[in-house]
């Protein structure tokens, strides 16, 4: 009697979905958490991750091993490695936009003498990629890598008014308007109406929506098809950037999106 034929492919109950490599996740997922919180124990990521102790540490060690991870022995804590900037570098030399835009955020950094910043649309979220700071004593500060919400920044506001359509009624309809002060737009309504005023102005303007004290004023980039590819934005506290001043910085914001809009092709 002739043996069964054996089916090539996956085995069952192998953990993994479809189309995904689960221990691939898991180690992604801790490379996030690394980015957005510095410096944890083992420990505490194991408990954030809802892995056991034994798990996160074999996945640390991978990680430390190519350079994307490491330890601090002082500490006993984790960071993310110096590998990961190589990658980081080899995304942003692709897109090219970051050494466009590094001379026009100085000049506007030293036109507003507030910090200016760079973002690109990362998923439900701003993406700081670029930035160049102010040296007053009190200034904001969105080191590259810092991710912020749509509806409560002011790149992420230039983005949804002047983006496209999609990503405004996706954030509206699946997406959360966190209350993060009490000036943040929590509604579709309010955020809509806000819209409105952003695109007849040419530029968005965040009023302490994100956090208490301090104000951002952001307009868009546009690439050779169109399309808002990214953001750049001066942000400062509130003492500085005064309601009377947020129509002559928002000029000034403009004409450097426009800049950078030129310098890109669009």
């Amino acid at each position: 009697m002739p043996e069964p034929t054996r089916r090539r492919g996956r085995p069952r109950n192998s953990g993994e979905s479809s189309g995904t490599i689960q221990a691939l996740d898991r180690a992604l997922d801790m490379l996030d958490l690394l980015a957005a919180q510095p410096g944890l124990t083992l420990s505490e990521i194991a408990e954030q991750m809802k892995q056991s102790p034994s798990t996160v540490h074999r996945v640390l060690h991978t990680l430390s091993a190519r350079g994307v991870a490491e330890a601090d022995p002082a500490t006993q804590t984790w960071h993310i490695g110096p590998a990961t900037f190589r990658l980081g570098s080899a995304f942003m030399r692709r897109s090219g936009i970051v050494e466009r835009a590094r001379p026009i955020l100085r000049g506007l950094m030293e036109h507003t003498f507030e910090t200016a910043n760079l973002g690109i649309l990362n998923g439900d979220a701003v993406l700081f990629v670029a930035q160049a700071e102010t040296q007053e004593t009190i200034r904001a500060f969105f080191p590259p890598g810092t991710r912020s919400p749509l509806h409560a920044s002011g790149i992420g506001k230039a983005l949804l008014a002047f983006g496209r359509p999609e990503t405004l009624r996706m954030l509206l309809d699946e997406g959360e308007l966190i209350r993060f002060t009490d000036k943040t737009l929590t509604t579709a309504a309010a955020l809509q109406e806000d819209m409105t005023r952003i695109r007849a102005r040419g530029f968005s303007f965040d009023d302490e929506e994100k956090t208490r004290g301090m104000r951002c004023i952001a307009a868009p980039v546009f690439d050779l098809t169109g399309e808002a590819v990214a953001g750049i934005s001066v942000s400062g506290p509130t003492h500085r950037i005064g309601h009377e001043h947020v129509k002559t910085l928002g000029a000034a914001v403009a004409a450097a999106a426009q800049d950078l809009t030129q310098a890109m092709g669009g």
